[in-house]
Parts: C-alpha cells; structure tokens; sequence
C-alpha cells in the first residue's frame, strides 16, 4: 500500500483569509512562567481568548501554547511579562528553540491556519500535527482534519506515515499534510490511500 498526495481545494483558499485587526480585537496580558507556561490571568481576557478558539484551562490554569503565543505577539495581540519584563516575538521564540526545535515550524502551520480561518488546537501526538476545525465548527463539531507538517526535502518514512494515516482514519478524521517549502510558503496536501506493490522505505518531498 502507498499513499498518494493531492494539492486540492482543502485548506487552499486563500480567498476567505481573516482580517487579524477585525477579528482579533483584543489584547492581553500574560506571564512567561519558568516552566515555559504562557499563562492568562484576567478571567475576562481568558473568556476572549477562548471564544476564539485560544488556549486551554487545566486545574484551574489558563494557558496558551507557545505557538499560540506567538501569533499573538506577532500580530501584537499579547503583552507578555518575563521577570518584570515584555517580551517580543524574537525573544519568545529563542527561548522557546532552547527545548523545543520545532517551534518555527509549528508557527508557520499555525499562524497560516488561523489566517485562512481555522481554528487548530494541539494534536494527538503524531508528531508536527494539529487538530483543525472547519470553519464555524469549533465547539460544535468536532476537529475535521489533522494536519502535520513537514519541511520541504525531508526524508520521511512510509511506516510512520501509514501508522499516522492509519490512526487518523481511525478517529473518522482526514489527514493532511503541511509542507512548507524553502521560502515559508505551506502546500496542504490530502492524503488518498491506494494498493500498489510493496512501495520504497523513504518518500522524499522536493
């Protein structure tokens, strides 16, 4: 069995993409913890954020995750505060590079995502993945898709990718695969499966 891999209409068009000043018109307050938790106190501020489909509250913590955080720096939309001092964008992602090498890629999937009007919450665990809601459906239905990324060249091995795919066939949800390419562009790929002849070891997306 292989997999096929088609550019369609999924997560593509770029015509619906949200306007970041309209629809996040808030800003909020957060603190950088020494366990690298971005945590939200104000109530009111945790109700915004949820409402957009931000962050998540565990034992009575509100938090967001790094790369939620970084969107919102970005489109200067959190003031966040480190020892008595707020950090930017640049000083959140290099402290965050220190134990999470990712970080960049998880920022480029997700800020697109959000732009195009998704709503994505963390993965199951599949690697770079996230969950993704169709659009209006966050809260009501749950995740459609789950999206992981790759980055343009890598090697990736055909056992990992029919057990992820395989997984999130499972959960009655449709994979994708997130390619970003060299100059930070993402390509969204859906995955078909098909039986042919025992395929190679490696894929290599170039």
């Amino acid at each position: 069995m292989i997999y096929s891999f088609m550019s369609g209409s999924v997560l593509t068009n770029k015509n619906n993409c949200v306007n970041v000043e309209q629809e996040y018109n808030f800003t909020v307050d957060g603190r950088f913890e020494k366990n690298r938790r971005i945590v939200i106190d104000s109530v009111q501020q945790q109700d915004q954020l949820r409402n957009k489909g931000f962050g998540e509250k565990i034992n009575d913590i509100f938090f967001v995750e790094p790369y939620e955080a970084l969107f919102l720096l970005y489109n200067n939309r959190l003031n966040l505060n480190h020892k008595n001092k707020l950090l930017d964008f640049s000083e959140l992602a290099q402290i965050v590079l220190k134990t999470d090498e990712s970080i960049f890629t998880k920022f480029l999937i997700y800020r697109d995502l959000r732009t195009r009007g998704y709503i994505a919450k963390e993965g199951f665990g599949f690697g770079l993945d996230f969950r993704v809601y169709e659009r209006g459906e966050y809260q009501k239905k749950p995740a459609k898709y789950v999206v992981f990324g790759i980055n343009e060249g890598l090697n990736l091995r055909t056992k990992d990718l029919k057990e992820n795919i395989t997984s999130i066939e499972n959960m009655g949800k449709e994979g994708i695969i997130a390619v970003i390419e060299r100059r930070g562009e993402i390509i969204y790929y859906k995955i078909n499966r098909k039986r042919f002849e025992q395929n190679s070891k490696l894929i290599c997306l170039v």
